[in-house]
């Protein structure tokens, strides 16, 4: 496929085949189609189907090699696919299918034909649901079209609509449209070619016909929401000076756009030397006149996919928009709105990529369901994916309606019921339950497996035991740390990597490559999803769930960082795996299941838990606990300039037995000369210090606030900071500053770090 870049080039497109799933896309005479097996291992079953609706491999140049048993089972999990049969009249019975790739296939793998006819192509990338035990996960394909011919001269064309629209309006470079919107309704701004601005203003209807304009208003939005960027979700909303919401977001796949400035105005263009130059302000004028509503010199708006930020100087900076082509934003209309959309024509800067294009207006009836989502990518060249649900999100919102983005997915924050400190001293006393399904799971396996792992982690992996668990670091060759995480021992060449990030698991694919390993790395993080059930009573809840064979540890014997395979009840039961770690410092367990089984899961530790005092624990608490006991959490303790020594988990870097590592010459290195250390501090006063604040010793700043919080059990404020080494020693007195620094500061004492159980005895389960 060339080499990767964030953009595909005109005319050619890539369709995601989730594992499990199937997917159909239409081609022509001439289009070049590659089928790509990204992670490796995953087979691919395709069909192809002519204009009269019959199989027909030799199309496309290829020969059909057996029943499409696995396409027609995937085809279960794909509805639009099924419908796209069903209205191409496609002939299903007795089809044969070309069978793609397969177990012994490497990540990267692609085969290609060329299109013949026009034809309809149906590719499956056949799988069952994961057994938690197993580490058969089906994993991704993805189907490239290289067209032959593109009707828009080598540009984009707008993607499909989400559903049926009311209004779908192009939007030429340097105009507007003004359009109404009945609330409850929905509204698209699509960027379609890529970096491209549009501003957006929207008025009460109401407020119009009365002749007193009420629109959004930059100052009154963020002062409501106390935030500069809009996000998914009931505060991301946007507020006239009346106070009356207008809009919401319901999705964004871009992830910047400004909020605090004006749609570009004729003044900018003269002062630039470009007098008379069309701009945006002139065109909203211009279409809101025949509402009544006055002219202005210049008019707030929300400018989508125009890349500002503020810098250190507290000035507003331009670059190039990140939106790529297809990228959308999603309103929600909360009462009846006039609206005016804008192509932004400026081409005398990086506002709009140099290159002014297009923006495709669409809006949907009221009656649409949308999911919120924050578009996120695993890689730059990736395509975008929507925040998802965990298999647990169901029995988690029973209990809370406060969630936030963690990761690609939505979390509970906290539980009105408890709040956030019922929830933390349920946890300390007597058992909690969280969930933790967006850390990232990959199954390792093969030969080389084994050589794999004890390549990039920092740990012996060669003396992990089956049925043992380790936590370790991974690091680049400058001792950076990548991701810190857990590895699994399921066989002698069988390891699942669970981390918190997805370039952890590339990372290991990237090695593996460029070493010439015989080892896969497959991604199971949505066939896993995991809960935490953490404090003093958690053995024994879940010794009265989980059964166990004879050849397994139970619950009661299951030793500190280990894990054993059970069930939900009985011989019978859903399958789970259950470890014996945590992050809350606490005796506990995760229990990892597939995400089919989460509720029955769930509601089976719950029946069992809650008459014991167990509470739903959200991320807000979780944050008290792992600050508590010294835990680290990526982007605060470490980043890939930190390594694990600065991170304070310097005890997982195995420099004495000789394993040979990544960054293990670097990490000689920097363990003999360090520069900086992790401690804690223990600050004055009851006012806690920010993620990112200066820790000074005089005027000379000597440090970084990594986390802090208020330990509800040492009633205390507390706080983890990185310092240079010769004022990391117990008892240094410094001071925190805040404001710029210097015009305030926060007495600190460096302490023995972890602040809470050091000797981890209550993880251990020695509860006195």
């Amino acid at each position: 496929m060339g080499a990767i870049r964030p953009f595909l080039p005109p005319g050619t497109e890539r369709h995601r085949v989730p594992g499990g799933g199937s997917r159909a896309v239409r081609v022509g005479p001439g289009d070049v189609i590659d089928v790509v097996d990204p992670e490796g291992g995953q087979g691919g079953e395709l069909l192809v189907f002519g204009p009269d609706g019959r199989p027909d491999a030799g199309l496309i140049g290829a020969r059909a090699t057996g029943p499409a048993a696995g396409l027609l089972a995937a085809l279960a999990a794909s509805p639009a696919a099924t419908a796209a049969l069903e209205r191409a009249g496609c002939l299903l019975d007795g089809a044969e299918a070309v069978a793609l790739h397969g177990a012994e296939s490497r990540a990267g793998d692609a085969v290609t034909y060329t299109a013949s006819a026009p034809s309809l192509l149906l590719l499956a990338a056949p799988g069952a649901p994961m057994s938690p035990e197993a580490q058969d996960a089906p994993t991704d394909l993805h189907l490239f079209v290289r067209r032959a011919s593109r009707a828009t001269g080598g540009l984009y064309l707008p993607p499909d609509p989400l559903a049926e629209p009311l209004i779908d309006q192009v939007i030429r470079p340097g105009h507007a449209h003004v359009y109404e919107v009945p609330a409850g309704a929905y509204i698209q701004i699509l960027d379609v070619q890529g970096r491209e601005c549009s501003d957006f203003q929207a008025f009460s209807a109401r407020s119009v016909d009365r002749g007193q304009a009420r629109e959004i208003d930059p100052t009154a939005t963020r002062s409501m929401t106390g935030a500069i960027y809009p996000r998914p979700g009931l505060h991301a909303k946007y507020w006239t000076t009346d106070l009356e919401p207008l809009v919401e977001i319901v999705q964004d796949t871009c992830g910047r756009h400004d909020t605090f400035g004006l749609a570009c105005t004729a003044r900018y263009y003269e002062d630039a030397g470009y007098p008379g130059h069309v701009n945006c302000t002139d065109n909203i004028n211009a279409g809101l006149a025949p509402y009544g509503v006055a002219p202005r010199g210049g008019w707030p708006a929300i400018n989508f996919f125009f890349n500002t930020q503020i810098d250190a100087a507290h000035g507003i900076a331009t670059e190039e928009p990140w939106s790529r082509p297809g990228d959308y934003v999603l309103l929600k209309a909360l009462t009846d709105l006039v609206c005016v959309s804008t192509a932004c024509p400026d081409d005398i800067d990086p506002a709009n990529g140099w290159r002014p294009t297009e923006i495709q207006l669409r809006t949907y009836r009221d009656t649409e369901r949308f999911p919120r989502s924050i578009g996120w990518r695993k890689t730059p060249e990736d395509e975008v994916e929507e925040t998802k649900e965990t298999g647990f999100h169901a029995s988690f919102a029973r209990h809370t309606r406060d969630f936030v983005e963690y990761n690609g997915y939505w979390l509970p924050n906290a539980f009105p019921g408890e709040g956030t400190i019922g929830e933390y001293w349920a946890c300390r006393e007597k058992a909690a339950i969280m969930d933790l399904s967006p850390l990232r799971k990959f199954e390792v396996t093969g030969p080389d497996a084994e050589a794999l792992m004890q390549l990039c982690a920092t740990r012996d992996v060669a003396k992990l035991a089956v049925g043992q668990v380790v936590y370790t670091a991974i690091c680049a060759e400058h001792g950076g740390m990548i991701d810190d995480g857990t590895i699994f021992r399921l066989g002698p060449h069988n390891f699942r990597w669970i981390g918190g990030a997805d370039a952890s698991g590339l990372w290991l694919r990237e090695v593996a490559e460029a070493r010439g390993l015989d080892a896969r790395v497959r991604s199971s993080t949505d066939q896993l999803c995991n809960v935490a059930v953490q404090g003093r009573l958690s053995r024994e809840i879940l010794s009265e769930v989980f059964w166990t064979p004879p050849a397994q540890p139970t619950v009661e014997e299951l030793g500190w960082f280990r894990f054993t395979i059970a069930r939900v009840g009985g011989y019978a039961g859903t399958p789970v795996v259950i470890s014996r770690t945590g992050y809350t410092g606490e005796l506990g367990y995760e229990v990892f299941c597939h995400p089919k089984d989460a509720g029955a899961v769930f509601d089976a530790i719950w029946a069992a838990g809650a008459p014991k005092g167990l509470k739903p624990l959200g991320l807000a608490a979780l944050d008290m606990l792992r600050i508590e006991v010294g835990l680290a959490f990526a982007g605060h303790e470490f980043d890939d300039q930190t390594d694990p020594f600065e991170a304070g988990i310097g005890f997982t870097v195995a420099l004495k037995s000789g394993v040979e590592f990544i960054g293990r010459d670097a990490l000689v290195a920097r363990k003999d000369s360090p520069q900086k250390k992790l401690v804690g501090l223990l600050v004055e006063g009851n006012e806690v210090p920010a993620h990112g604040d200066c820790v000074r010793l005089g005027r000379v700043q000597v440090g970084t606030v990594t986390s802090a919080t208020r330990s509800p059990i040492l009633d205390r404020t507390i706080a983890l900071a990185r310092v240079f080494t010769p004022h990391a020693a117990e008892g240094t007195a410094l001071e925190i500053g805040q404001l710029d620094g210097h015009q305030k500061r926060l007495p600190a004492t460096v302490v023995p770090f972890p602040h809470f159980d050091p000797a981890k005895s209550r993880a251990k389960g020695e509860y006195g």
